[in-house]
């Protein structure tokens, strides 16, 4: 059974201001698409950011934190993830197909919880 109430004590060391949260692989997606979300301390809050090869502009709700996300809420940030269609002249659109599969340093069950979904999937 997964903890979804687990959350890290933090993300951060004293030297540490930025971090790969998690890393989401699409292998159903028309060009396999992988997507990185960072954690960066800046002002005291956390601040999220997802970043893909072809530079597009991702929304994740929320967007700023103040403290470390519980895995629940990592796994909405995560599947209402969505691009942003206004920011998308002279980019690569991607089409997020499938369920993605997931790598946190962070968070061990995530890739777990991700595997389990596309199982049921068929994936």
């Amino acid at each position: 059974m997964l903890d979804f109430k687990f959350q890290p004590d933090n993300y951060f060391s004293a030297e540490i201001t930025s971090v790969l949260l998690v890393k989401l692989n699409y292998p159903e997606s028309t060009w396999g698409e992988q997507i990185s979300i960072y954690a960066h301390q800046m002002d005291f809050k956390i601040h999220l950011e997802a970043v893909d090869f072809y530079g597009n502009d991702y929304l994740l709700y929320p967007s700023k934190i103040e403290e470390p996300l519980n895995l629940e809420d990592l796994i909405f940030l995560i599947e209402g993830m969505q691009l942003n269609q206004d920011e998308l002249e002279g980019k690569m659109e991607l089409v997020l197909d499938g369920i993605p599969q997931a790598e946190s340093n962070f968070y061990p069950e995530l890739e777990k919880y991700f595997e389990e979904k596309r199982k049921s999937f068929g994936l």
